[in-house]
C-alpha cells in the first residue's frame, strides 16, 4: 500500500471521519490541519530536512491526521450536533457564514441558495458555521439587508437555474420572509430527531419574536412598509389556499405583541393595517374577485378577538353627528360598494348596463343575473362580518351597536322631503344609497332566525325601547339601548294619558336588531323605491319625446337618445341593486313577520304564544301599539308596493306571507283606534291592491303573469267580510283627513280602491259581504248616523260629478291653449314665456286625463255595484219617456237644492216612480228605500249633457263633500 493509500485507509478507519458528509471532506480537513501545523513549525524555526525524513514524515502524516481530528472535536456527538444545527439553520433561514467552494460541499441537507452574511463572518474571525449563540444576530443582520438578493451564493455545485430558490432566499420583504422561515421551521420540527427538536422550536420562536420586532419598530427597516406586507401576506394566503397556516403564524405574533406593548400598543400596530385595507377596498367594484379576497381578510379580523376590538374602535367616526363620516370608515367603505353609480348622475366609467338601447333584453337579463350573484356573495360576507362582531364579545357588540345607532341617527335627514330636492347638499351630508341598501341587506340576514310569522322569539320584541330618551353611555351599555332619537318618531297611536310605561331593565338583541333593520330600510330602501318610480316615469316621457322627434327629423333626436341612454343605465343599475332575490325574500319574511307581530299587539297579546284572531276585535287596554313607530307599517307597505311594480314574481311564491299581510290590512286599515294616521291607513289600500291578483289586458304576445297562488289566498281568506268592510270604511274616512290638501289627496288614495272593489265583486265571499252592508244600509236609512254603505255610495256620486266637471274645465283650458298655438300666438313670445305655455299645456293634459280616468273608475264602480240588483228587480217604470224624464233627471241629480233631505242621489227610475204615482208633487221629499237608490246606465251621459247645457250652473256648484 502506498503512503497515500495508507493515509486514506487510516482516515477512513477513523471513527470521527463519519462526522463529515464524505471521506473527501475528512481528507480535506486533515490536509488543512497539517498545512496549518507545518506553517506554525516553519514560523518557529523547527522545520527539518525533507531528504532526511521522507519516510518518517509519511508515517507521521498518518499519525498526525488521526490525532488532529481527535483533538478538534472532543466527541463525535458534539461535532454531529454542530453540523446538523448549522445545516438546519441554513435550511430554515437560508443564510450562511460559509463562503467556500461549492464543489467541496456535499449537497445533502443544505439549501441550493443562501444569503452570505459577509460582515458577520468577518466579525466572527473566520467562523463559518451558525449555532444557537449566533443565530439571533445572524437573523437580525439578514433582516437589515436592503437587497439580500445581491448577497446570494451557491451552496452546491449544481449549475441548474433555480428561480424559486433565488426568490425564496432573496426575499427582501421582512414579514413574508419571516413567515416563510416559520413554515420551514415547522417542517423541521416534524423531521428532526428528538435531540435537535429544541433547536428547531427555538428557530420557530425566533421568527415570531422577530416579526413582533419588525411590527413594533418598522422605522428600523429602511424602505419597507411592514404593515402593507402583513396585509399582502394575508391576501396571498387567501388567494393561494394557505390561509390557515398564515393565521397560525399571525396568532403567535399577536400573542407576542400583546405581551409586549411598551414601544407600541397592539392597536397602534393594527391601525396602519386597517388604513391600508380601507384605501385599497374603497376603489374596488362589486364584480371584482379581488374584493372577495379582501372580504375574507376582514372576516378573519372579525373572528379574531383582539383584532376585532381594535377594528371596532377604529371605525368610530371623527364626528358622530355627521352622517357622511360613517361612510368614510373602513366598514363604511365596504358598505358603499355596489352596482349603483359611485357618483350620482355620472355614468362615465360605470361598469354596468352601458349602451342599454343597443343591447338585447336577453343580454340585459344575463347581466342582471350576474350582478345578483355577486350581490348575494357580497351580502353573505357582510352578514358574517356583522354576526362575528356581535358574537365576539360584549365589548365588540356594544361598539358595533353604538356605531349602528349613531349612524342611523346622523342619517335620519335622508328621510326628509327636502333631501330629495337638494341632491348636492344631500350627498355632502349623508351616507349613500348603496351604504344603506347593503347595511339593510346584512341586517335582514341577522333577523332571519326570528323572521317567521309564528316564531315565539318574535313575541319577545319590546316596543317600549322606542320611547326611551337620552341615556348615558353607561346606561346604554347596561340596558342594551343603542338607537337614538326614536322617541321623536310618530307611533301608530298616541299614548293614552292614563297609560303608564313600564320600561325593561335590559332589552334583547332581537329588539335592537328588529328596530335597526326597520330604521335602515326606512332610510335606504324607501328612497331608492321613490327614485325608481320617478326614473320610470321620466323614461316613459323621454321615450315618447324621442320617438316624436325621430318622426319629425329634428336635430334634438341624438341629444334625447343620449339622455335616454344615461337614465336607462341608472335605472337598470338601481333595479339590479334592489331586486336581488335573496334580499327580497329576506325582506318579505321580515315584513310578513312584523305584520303578524303587530296583529298580536293589536289583540293585546303580551304572552309567549300567538293567539288566534277573532272579530269583533277586543278593546284596547294598555296596548303596546302606542310605542310602535309608524315606519314599521310604512316599510311594510312600501315593500309590497315595490314588489308589485318591480318584482311581481316574488309575490306569487309567498302565499303564506300574503295571508299575514291581508290579516294586518284587515285589522288596521279600517280601524282608527289601532292606526290613527288616515294617510297611512289609506296607503294600506294601495298595499292591498299590490298583493291582490291582477288581470290586466296585456299587449299581444306578452306572457300572462302567474296569479294562481294569489288567487287562492284571496278566495280562501277567512276574514273576507271584515276585509271588504275595512276597505269601504277607509274609502269613507279618507274624505276628511285633516290635511289642508285633503280634497285633492283623496282621489289619489281612492284610485287603487276601485280596482280592489272590482276584484272583490267578482269573488262570492267578498260580494256577499258587500251586499250585507247594503242590506243593512237599506234597513237603517233613518238612523241618526247614516250607515256606512249609504255614505259610501253618496261619496261615489259626489266624486263622479266633481271629477267630470273638473275634466271638462281642463279640456276647455287645453282647447284654448291649442288654439293660441295653432294661430301662431306663441311664436312672438319670449323663450321663457313659450316654455311656460308648453308646460301649462302638458300639465293641463295630464290633469284632464287623470280626472277623466278617475271619473270613469268611479262611475264604473257604481255600475258593477248595482248590476246585480238591476238583474233581480222588475223594471216597472222603465217605459217612462226620455223626453219627459231627462230635464228633471239632470236638475234633480245635480242641483243640491232639489236633493231629498237625506242628501241621497236618485236615478231616473226613482223619478219615474214619483212622477207617475204623485203628479201633484213631482219632487216628493219622502224617505227613499234602498231599492230606489241605484244609478242607471245612462247616468254619465245625463251628467255630460247637463254640464254642457248649464255652464253657469257648473261654476256656481263647486265641489260637494
Amino acid at each position: 500500500m502506498t503512503d497515500q493509500g495508507n493515509n486514506n485507509q487510516n482516515i477512513s478507519q477513523n471513527p470521527f471521519a463519519a462526522l463529515f458528509s464524505s471521506l473527501a471532506d475528512a481528507k480535506q480537513f486533515a490536509s488543512g490541519q497539517k498545512q496549518r501545523r507545518q506553517a506554525e513549525q516553519q514560523y518557529s524555526g523547527e522545520s527539518q530536512s525533507e531528504s532526511d525524513n521522507s519516510v518518517s514524515d509519511s508515517i507521521d502524516d498518518n499519525d498526525d491526521s488521526v490525532a488532529e481530528i481527535s483533538r478538534s472535536f472532543r466527541s463525535r456527538q458534539e461535532l454531529c450536533e454542530q453540523l446538523n444545527v448549522n445545516h438546519m439553520i441554513q435550511r430554515i433561514f437560508l443564510i450562511t457564514l460559509d463562503n467556500s467552494d461549492p464543489s467541496l460541499r456535499s449537497s445533502n441537507g443544505i439549501p441550493p441558495r443562501c444569503v452570505y452574511l459577509e460582515e458577520m463572518a468577518a466579525d466572527l474571525d473566520g467562523q463559518d458555521w451558525l449555532n444557537m449563540d449566533t443565530i439571533e444576530q445572524a437573523l437580525f443582520s439578514r433582516l437589515l439587508l436592503q437587497e439580500p438578493g445581491n448577497h446570494l451564493i451557491y451552496m452546491t455545485s449544481c449549475s441548474v437555474v433555480n428561480l424559486s430558490a433565488d426568490r425564496d432566499a432573496g426575499e427582501k420583504r421582512a414579514i413574508p420572509y419571516l413567515y416563510a422561515c416559520y413554515r420551514r421551521a415547522k417542517e423541521e420540527i416534524t423531521k428532526v430527531p428528538e435531540k435537535l427538536l429544541s433547536y428547531a422550536v427555538h428557530c420557530k420562536n425566533l421568527t415570531v419574536s422577530n416579526a413582533r420586532t419588525v411590527l413594533l419598530t418598522p422605522e428600523i427597516y429602511i424602505s419597507q412598509n411592514v404593515y402593507e406586507q402583513l396585509l399582502d401576506l394575508l391576501l396571498e394566503a387567501v388567494r393561494g389556499a394557505q390561509f390557515e397556516e398564515v393565521v397560525e403564524f399571525l396568532e403567535e405574533v399577536i400573542a407576542s405583541l400583546l405581551a409586549d406593548q411598551e414601544v407600541r400598543t397592539f392597536g397602534e400596530v393594527m391601525v396602519p393595517v386597517f388604513d391600508i385595507f380601507q384605501g385599497r377596498v374603497k376603489d374596488l367594484d362589486l364584480c371584482q374577485l379581488l374584493l372577495y379576497s379582501y372580504l375574507e381578510i376582514l372576516l378573519y379580523f372579525s373572528r379574531q378577538k383582539d383584532i376585532s376590538k381594535v377594528l371596532m374602535e377604529h371605525i368610530q367616526p371623527k364626528d358622530p353627528n355627521s352622517g357622511i363620516q360613517y361612510q368614510k370608515t373602513l366598514l363604511g367603505a365596504i358598505l358603499n360598494i355596489s352596482c349603483l353609480l359611485k357618483t350620482p348622475g355620472v355614468v362615465e366609467n360605470h361598469g354596468f348596463f352601458l349602451n342599454p338601447s343597443r343591447s338585447s333584453p336577453q343580454e340585459m337579463k344575463v347581466q342582471e343575473s350576474n350582478i345578483h350573484q355577486f350581490i348575494g356573495q357580497f351580502h353573505d360576507k357582510l352578514y358574517q362580518i356583522l354576526k362575528n362582531l356581535l358574537q365576539q364579545s360584549s365589548e365588540t357588540r356594544h361598539l358595533l351597536l353604538s356605531w349602528l345607532g349613531g349612524c342611523l341617527q346622523a342619517n335620519m335627514g335622508r328621510a326628509k322631503i327636502w333631501a330629495n330636492q337638494m341632491p348636492e347638499i344631500f350627498f355632502q351630508m349623508y351616507a349613500s344609497d348603496a351604504f344603506f341598501l347593503n347595511l339593510g341587506a346584512a341586517l335582514l340576514k341577522l333577523c332571519q332566525p326570528f323572521s317567521r310569522p309564528y316564531s315565539p322569539k318574535l313575541l319577545t320584541f319590546n316596543p317600549t325601547y322606542c320611547l326611551l330618551k337620552e341615556l348615558s353611555e353607561e346606561e346604554r351599555r347596561n340596558r342594551n339601548v343603542h338607537a337614538r332619537g326614536l322617541d321623536k318618531e310618530t307611533c301608530l297611536i298616541p299614548v293614552p294619558p292614563q297609560q303608564t310605561v313600564e320600561f325593561a331593565q335590559s332589552y334583547s338583541l332581537l329588539t335592537e336588531n328588529l328596530i335597526f333593520t326597520q330604521l335602515t330600510l326606512y332610510l335606504g330602501f324607501h328612497r331608492l323605491h321613490d327614485q325608481m318610480v320617478k326614473m320610470n316615469q321620466s323614461l316613459h316621457r323621454l321615450q315618447g319625446t324621442w320617438r316624436d322627434t325621430q318622426r319629425s327629423g329634428g336635430p334634438a333626436a341624438a341629444e334625447l337618445r343620449e339622455q335616454f341612454e344615461r337614465l336607462m343605465t341608472v335605472y337598470l343599475s338601481t333595479k339590479a341593486a334592489t331586486t336581488q332575490p335573496t334580499m327580497l325574500q329576506n325582506c318579505l319574511n321580515l315584513q310578513a313577520s312584523c305584520a303578524a307581530l303587530l296583529v298580536q299587539l293589536s289583540l293585546g297579546n303580551q304572552g309567549p304564544e300567538h293567539i288566534p284572531l277573532t272579530f269583533p276585535l277586543p278593546a284596547l287596554e294598555n296596548s303596546l301599539l302606542c310605542f310602535v313607530p309608524e315606519l314599521f307599517a310604512e316599510n311594510m307597505g312600501d315593500f309590497f308596493i315595490f314588489l308589485r311594480r318591480f318584482a311581481d314574481e316574488v309575490l306569487e311564491s309567498s302565499a303564506e306571507s300574503l295571508e299575514h299581510v291581508l290579516t294586518f290590512i284587515t285589522v288596521f286599515m279600517g280601524n282608527v283606534d289601532r292606526m290613527k294616521n288616515p294617510h297611512l291607513r289609506a296607503k294600506l289600500a294601495e298595499v292591498l291592491e299590490a298583493v291582490m291578483p291582477h288581470m290586466e289586458t296585456l299587449s299581444p304576445g306578452a306572457a300572462q303573469p302567474i296569479m294562481f297562488q294569489r288567487q287562492r289566498v284571496f278566495s280562501t281568506y277567512r276574514h273576507a267580510p271584515q276585509l271588504a268592510e275595512a276597505l269601504i270604511t277607509v274609502f269613507v274616512d279618507i274624505e276628511f283627513t285633516g290635511d289642508p290638501h285633503q280634497f285633492e289627496q283623496k282621489f289619489n288614495y281612492r284610485r287603487p280602491m276601485y280596482a280592489i272593489l272590482k276584484y272583490m265583486w267578482g269573488e262570492e265571499s267578498y260580494r256577499e259581504s258587500i251586499k250585507r252592508l247594503a242590506d243593512y244600509a237599506s234597513e237603517n236609512l233613518e238612523a241618526m248616523n247614516p250607515p256606512l254603505f249609504l255614505r259610501f255610495l253618496n261619496l261615489l256620486m259626489n266624486d263622479a260629478i266633481f271629477l267630470l266637471d273638473e275634466a271638462i274645465q281642463y279640456l276647455s283650458k287645453i282647447k284654448i291653449l291649442q288654439l293660441e298655438r295653432d294661430r301662431g300666438e306663441w311664436d312672438s313670445l319670449a323663450p321663457d314665456a313659450r316654455r311656460e305655455k308648453e308646460s301649462s299645456l302638458q300639465m293641463f293634459g295630464q290633469l284632464g286625463r287623470f280626472h277623466n280616468i278617475m271619473s270613469n273608475e268611479t262611475i264604473g264602480t257604481l255600475a258593477f255595484l248595482t248590476s246585480d240588483r238591476h238583474q233581480q228587480e222588475e223594471e216597472t217604470y222603465s217605459d217612462a219617456p226620455d223626453e219627459f224624464l231627462d230635464p228633471i233627471m239632470s236638475t234633480l241629480m245635480l242641483d243640491p237644492v232639489l236633493l231629498p233631505s237625506s242628501n241621497v242621489t236618485v236615478d231616473r227610475s226613482t223619478i219615474a216612480r214619483h212622477l207617475l204615482s204623485d203628479q201633484t208633487d213631482p219632487f216628493n221629499r219622502s224617505p227613499l228605500t234602498m231599492d230606489q237608490i241605484r244609478p242607471n246606465e245612462e247616468l254619465r251621459q245625463q251628467i255630460m249633457k247637463w254640464l254642457a247645457d248649464h255652464k253657469q250652473s257648473n261654476q256656481q256648484m263647486g265641489p260637494s263633500g
